[in-house]
């Protein structure tokens, strides 16, 4: 119950500073909501899962706003923060579930798996002495991840070969990479394929247009990536438009209007431009494809895309968890909704 009080002290203190001013209202229904929690914990039959049923609450309320509000639990939280930042510990290897086995799909090159020759196609079915068949494939890195430095065996079946083939890794800082292939189609066109945005992605552009230096026509394919960090957007657009240029504008009725202009730097501002898309490029790609789009910087071939034109703001909750409200909407430079 003690626990309880503190959840709604914090709400109460949350609600009050941020609604001034339906704060009566809010009140009245929190302490509902507080009291309908202390009834059920003194009367119900058997012993409940409080911090279960204030999560299922979480997500019953974002429910009723719009499909990219939502909850992220602690635990999740530090997925969503590894891929963000560019790196996680662990042993360096990309992966898939089929018929409940775990599939190598790929190793991260002079990752801790590479090195010491697990292959695409390995079927994990042993970590640490215990049977690896049949987990869900989000607890996966609960057991593949750690701290680095520390080992995990790992019993792999390969196509091939008849014996259980052990391995023993020693978890490494593994970086993540947005960028899934950078090479030129021939003399002087490049093509370069951005799987998200995150803090790395603009330090990656930059890599990249060095490795294709001389090229006069580049290709950018945004296909399947859902999106990221709005700054990052920017800096990409930057990279072709001219500084100065609106790249994106938001609004929300209790969010500032807002433009965002290109920066300076920019490594690739007069070759042609071409941008590939299809439906499942959303929110910071829509941004790119957007802007290129409005300012006839190059030209988009693909299919519609998906249609994000949303802005989430993340806000910290006190056990580490988080909930992700809608509080804006995108503008192309034209004023299009995207």
């Amino acid at each position: 119950m003690k626990r309880l009080l503190l959840v709604t002290i914090f709400i109460t203190s949350v609600a009050s500073n941020l609604f001034a001013q339906d704060r009566r209202e809010i009140l009245r229904e929190l302490q509902k909501f507080g009291n309908f929690i202390g009834y059920i914990n003194q009367v119900y039959v058997d012993t409940l899962n409080n911090r279960l049923m204030i999560e299922d609450a979480i997500r019953g309320v974002l429910s009723q706003l719009d499909p990219h509000s939502t909850y992220i639990t602690a635990e999740d939280m530090k997925q969503v923060e590894e891929d963000f930042n560019g790196n996680f510990e662990g042993i360096g290897v990309e992966y898939s579930m089929t018929n409940d086995t775990i599939i190598v799909i790929n190793t991260i090159s002079g990752g801790p798996s590479a090195k010491v020759g697990i292959l695409p196609n390995d079927k994990i079915v042993k970590i640490n002495g215990n049977n690896a068949v049949g987990l869900k494939l989000r607890d996966v890195p609960k057991y593949l991840r750690g701290p680095k430095g520390s080992v995990v065996n790992l019993g792999i079946i390969r196509n091939g070969v008849s014996d259980l083939l052990e391995f023993k890794i020693v978890r490494d800082k593994i970086p993540i990479y947005t960028f899934d292939a950078t090479y030129k189609v021939n003399d002087n066109t490049g093509y370069i394929r951005i799987n998200r945005f995150s803090t790395t992605t603009n330090d990656e552009m930059k890599d990249a247009l060095n490795k294709l230096s001389g090229i006069k026509n580049l290709i950018v394919d945004l296909r399947g990536n859902g999106g990221g960090l709005l700054n990052q957007a920017i800096l990409i657009s930057s990279q072709f438009i001219n500084p100065g240029k609106i790249i994106v504008s938001t609004e929300g009725k209790n969010m500032p209007n807002k433009s965002f202009t290109s920066v300076a730097e920019g490594k690739f501002r007069n070759g042609g431009l071409c941008i590939i898309v299809d439906e499942t490029s959303a929110s910071a790609s829509e941004i790119v494809a957007g802007a290129i789009q409005d300012w006839d910087r190059g030209i988009i071939i693909g299919r519609p895309t998906f249609g994000k034109g949303l802005v989430q703001q993340q806000i910290p909750l006190p056990d580490g968890s988080a909930v992700r409200i809608t509080t804006a909407r995108y503008h192309t430079p034209s004023g299009r909704v995207i």
